[in-house]
């Protein structure tokens, strides 16, 4: 099946078929790789001084897999990576699959209470650390630990190990021959990575993904972007999220693409240097990425010339953005991609020669082998152009949520991956992601949609950042509030939004507190965590005031 139109005029979409699936797990693609192309490169870590052949990588691989074992280590076993982008986690990612074991990605930015909530949720038995990472100092954080998880035999140290911590490069075990009848006995559908969910309302909750999840997902979005071993991508964006993990990593090995990985951390200068030096075709980032590379004093002494494609993610891409980089960066295929961790990540993604107005409107079309549909409040499939909830079924849809099965029950019915996230989709089958079910805000008995009123809102000149989020209120249930980034040298007053909101918006859609900020808060990739906002600005204001009071 090659059509991705709406099926009988409804918001009702099935991805292309022509295709087949792959049946591998991620041992055995990395396998097919490094067999095919062994003198090809296949990861450069500029900071770490490392340039390694698919051959070599393989084999470093193997290493540390076969270091795994000897610490007793094995299948269904949950090791732990908290680290920012550097090549033990790479090779981390790769050996846990060779044998089996789930690998649990660990935000970098986690805290002490955060990394002892991920390693209880999940039971880990190992954690391989970095030593610290900007403000954190992991190893402190981890003797802090009290009481320790009591599932945790194992704790892996890049670097120089102190006492108490085993030293990655210790573990190395040339002892590989026993790891091609261990892999053998692999399924493509066993569970092989955690991911936490990134955190825009509440508790993470661990993602269950198994090998044919993100091999796959990993595969077709690299795919749409016409990647081959020729390809040189650059991977600013963190491996510990699929983004970086399954988008990146994993869909460079899919094709026998190069990875390079310019820093632990998104630097726009470096990024922009290891495009420049090592030719990069293709670059991931979410829209502020590009943005503040493109801001750069120096950006023009780039050469640049070589990228071609990418994927920006995370955050709906203004059209002025987008325009820039096609014309500034020479990403004239940069594609978008959308989805969720629970879907391995991407659902929908744009194409190469998709027009303009497609690529910063839409989120694309739909993916093979994926079906979507959205619904209304009775869970009926919505005519296309209407408002609803997105709803994903397929390969991609996650095994669960680790250890919560209520949760899990109640996000994945009949198949169908429940988003949480509202969307309408035109005739041709784009999607356009139009806000959050939760985020919805019910002001007097009216409904209103927090995206509208930003996509709005940046119209303004003054306006480069804004969220739209409600807070509760005893005359109303609930009051708009929104949080402004101004462009540099720009001072608006509130008045100022206001009077620019009024007689163009309706007057409940009016926010009644506006706030400018320095940033606002978002997760790793992009997001906005919109439930900070809102708690902030109760603490501020207090609970439950009436309208009209500040």
């Amino acid at each position: 099946m090659t059509s991705r139109r709406p099926i009988n005029g409804l918001s009702h979409v099935r991805g292309a078929t022509d295709t087949p699936l792959l049946n591998l797990t991620i041992p055995a693609l990395l396998a097919r790789t490094a067999a095919r192309l062994p003198d090809h490169e296949a990861c450069i870590f500029p900071k770490q001084n490392i340039r390694w052949s698919y051959s070599k990588f393989s084999k470093q691989v193997d290493r540390l897999a076969a270091g795994l074992l000897d610490l007793g280590l094995g299948k269904g076993d949950r090791v732990g990576i908290w680290s920012p982008n550097r090549v033990e986690w790479l090779l981390t990612q790769f050996a846990t699959a060779r044998i089996g074991a789930i690998l649990v990605c660990i935000n970098p930015a986690y805290r002490q209470t955060e990394l002892a909530y991920a390693l209880e949720k999940v039971g880990c038995a190992a954690l391989i650390t970095a030593q610290s990472f900007k403000s954190s100092n992991y190893l402190e954080m981890i003797r802090a630990l009290d009481p320790k998880p009591k599932s945790l035999r194992h704790v892996i140290a890049m670097g120089e190990a102190p006492e108490g911590f085993l030293a990655f490069d210790d573990i190395l075990s040339d002892d590989t021959a026993r790891l091609d009848a261990i892999s053998a006995t692999l399924d493509a559908h066993d569970a092989i990575n955690i991911q936490f969910t990134s955190g825009t309302t509440g508790s993470p909750k661990g993602a269950s993904l198994t090998h044919h999840n993100i091999v796959n997902n990993a595969y077709f979005t690299t795919a749409t972007m016409a990647f081959t071993e020729a390809d040189r991508l650059c991977i600013p964006v963190p491996f510990y999220h699929c983004f970086g993990m399954v988008m990146g990593t994993l869909g460079c090995v899919a094709h026998g693409a190069t990875m390079v990985v310019p820093g632990e951390g998104f630097e726009p200068r470096d990024t922009l240097q290891a495009v420049h030096d090592e030719k990069c075709t293709a670059l991931f980032g979410v829209p502020t990425m590009f943005v503040t590379e493109m801001a750069l004093p120096d950006f023009d002494n780039f050469d640049l010339s070589h990228l071609r494609t990418g994927i920006m993610a995370g955050a709906p891409c203004p059209r002025a953005i987008m325009e820039r980089v096609q014309r500034d960066m020479h990403m004239t295929g940069v594609t978008i991609a959308y989805g969720m961790t629970e879907t391995s990540p991407v659902s929908f993604q744009s194409g190469l020669d998709d027009p303009l107005d497609k690529r910063v409107g839409t989120v694309g079309r739909i993916h093979p082998h994926v079906e979507v549909k959205i619904i209304d409040e009775t869970g009926a499939t919505v005519p296309v152009g209407t408002q609803g909830e997105l709803l994903t079924r397929g390969y991609s849809v996650m095994q669960g949520y680790w250890g919560e099965d209520e949760k899990t029950t109640s996000a994945i019915r009949d198949g169908w991956m429940h988003t949480g996230d509202l969307a309408t989709m035109d005739d041709e089958g784009y999607a356009m992601i139009t806000g959050r079910v939760k985020d919805m805000i019910c002001r007097g008995g009216e409904n209103i949609y927090p995206r509208e009123i930003e996509e709005f809102l940046f119209t303004h000149p003054a306006v480069a950042q804004v969220q739209v989020f409600g807070i509760p209120d005893e005359t109303y249930g609930e009051v708009v509030c929104a949080w402004i980034v101004t462009h540099k040298d720009a001072t608006p007053a509130a008045e100022d939004i206001l009077a620019f909101c009024k007689g163009q918006i309706a007057h409940y859609k009016l926010p009644l507190h506006i706030r400018f900020k320095d940033e606002l808060p978002m997760t790793v990739t992009g997001k906005p965590q919109k439930f900070i906002m809102s708690d902030t600005m109760i603490a501020e204001l207090g609970t439950q005031k009436k309208a009209g009071t500040t």
